[in-house]
């Protein structure tokens, strides 16, 4: 999809050196996926501690 983005060219610039891409596609590319990945990390992050899953790790291990 082709879209005009008015984006601050030092950040722009300064993204393409950290992540060693060369495209500026490819930079927000990367940033959309990350945003994304972060977000589903920090839904699941509201579930620790209320689940209770039942595993016996010994078991899953074979352990005796």
């Amino acid at each position: 999809m082709r879209t005009t983005l008015d984006l601050p060219e030092n950040l722009l610039n300064e993204a393409m050196k950290v992540t060693h891409i060369d495209t500026k596609t490819g930079v927000i590319v990367l940033a959309l996926e990350e945003l994304i990945r972060k977000s589903k990390i920090s839904e699941l992050k509201k579930y620790k501690g209320k689940i209770d899953l039942d595993i016996d790790l010994s078991e899953l291990r074979d352990r005796p």
